[in-house]
């Protein structure tokens, strides 16, 4: 199974706080692949709530999502598009 990953930059301007970070869950639990997310020395599950707002990934923090498995690049694109999007959710 193909593992990539992708350096990205938190764009929200709350950063990954409750709702986007439910939202970013919610999109990683639909997916097979293994979602993992790293912030400096930080590596959380992707598909867990606590993991991500424990991240603390305020608005312009770099953050690393990896995907692991069959379906790991719709993933990735999908959550980048979570985490760069600069609308307030």
């Amino acid at each position: 199974m193909p593992l990539i990953k992708k350096q990205v930059i938190v764009k929200n301007k709350s950063g990954l706080h409750a709702r986007p970070a439910a939202l970013f869950v919610q999109v990683a639990n639909k997916f097979e692949s293994r979602i993992t997310v790293k912030r400096d020395k930080e590596e959380v599950n992707g598909k867990s709530i606590m993991g991500i707002l424990m991240l603390g990934a305020e608005k312009d923090s770099v953050i690393i999502i990896e995907a692991e498995g069959d379906d790991a690049q719709k993933a990735l694109e999908e959550l980048e598009k979570i985490i760069t999007n600069e609308v307030d959710r």
